[in-house]
């Protein structure tokens, strides 16, 4: 077994300064934007429709047959999707310095740097995402997993790093699909374990065969952590050690979130419990249930957490 770098999964060092001003398509390549699991990510001018756009890159001397088919299977699994939270893409290619694709430019910023803004307000009760704003997050989020479910792809990488919020208003846009599985699609020969620990679900840790239920946990770590100010954690002493307790069915946290957060209903506690379950088959079988939950949720509590 391989362990590719399980926080964040990011390249490893690379110096892409001498990309800037390099045309790409029909792009010219502006500045750097981020780095994700499996490239690089650019700002670009596209000059035939006059509107900035993103490129990916994979840099051709981290080119190798796995980085290579991850990649290409990231553009194409996008390509194959059309939905509103899902960043687009226009276009995939190849030069003598990189592989590349283009895709929409979103303007707004990360849903972790969100979090990390809120966190910081002056006055206590604002440091958290109001439970209307949420619920509405999660909505959105679960019907576009669940879209690209029903067409055969799971993301395998959510959280707050790889969802981008609108600038004008709170539409969650999934991105990164780096290390996203397309049903059906042949696996590589070497198992590589990437993601990040505290979303990774147990069967993704041990490299079993996964389904949409990963990408349920995923959402259900993610909705915990929408919910509390901080997460009250099970002390760990490493990453390993997070990953183990999740295999072994241990606890990871401490406290449900109406414990830590006493404006929420414990109703709520349920609804997190049965989608980050260690065991599959008791999560919700389909993003679909899981919105009908919350769904639930809100209309008989929305107004008992909003006071």
């Amino acid at each position: 077994m391989t362990v590719a770098a399980l926080h964040g999964s990011h390249l490893p060092p690379y110096d892409a300064t001498h990309a800037i001003g390099m045309t790409i398509g029909n792009a010219t390549i502006v500045k750097e934007l981020a780095r994700g699991n499996m490239g690089i990510v650019f700002i670009a001018y596209q000059q035939s429709l006059k509107r900035r756009i993103a490129v990916k890159v994979l840099p051709k001397c981290l080119w190798t047959d796995d980085s290579i088919r991850l990649f290409e299977q990231e553009a194409e699994a996008v390509a194959g999707l059309s939905h509103p939270n899902i960043v687009p893409v226009y276009d995939i290619g190849e030069n003598e310095f990189f592989r590349y694709f283009t895709m929409q430019l979103i303007d707004g910023t990360s849903l972790a740097a969100v979090l990390d803004r809120i966190s910081k307000n002056l006055l206590p009760p604002r440091r958290i995402l109001p439970v209307k704003t949420t619920l509405s997050v999660l909505r959105q989020l679960l019907e576009a997993l669940g879209y690209a479910h029903r067409r055969g792809v799971i993301h395998l990488d959510i959280k707050p790093e790889n969802i981008l919020m609108c600038a004008a208003a709170h539409i969650p846009i999934i991105t990164d699909f780096g290390i996203s599985r397309m049903v059906g699609h042949p696996a590589s020969a070497r198992p590589v374990l990437r993601g990040s620990p505290l979303y990774m679900a147990p069967e993704q840790i041990t490299l079993a065969e996964t389904d949409a239920r990963a990408d349920v946990y995923a959402a259900g770590m993610l909705l915990f952590r929408l919910l509390v100010n901080k997460l009250p954690l099970a002390a760990c002493s490493s990453y390993e050690d997070l990953l183990r307790k999740k295999v072994n069915g241990h606890a990871v946290f401490t406290r449900s979130p109406s414990q830590v957060n006493p404006r929420l209903h414990p109703e709520i506690d349920d609804i997190v419990a049965i989608a980050t379950s260690p065991a599959p088959q008791q999560r919700y079988p389909t993003c679909s249930q899981f919105l009908d939950a919350l769904r639930s949720y809100g209309r008989k509590h929305i107004e008992y957490d909003e006071k």
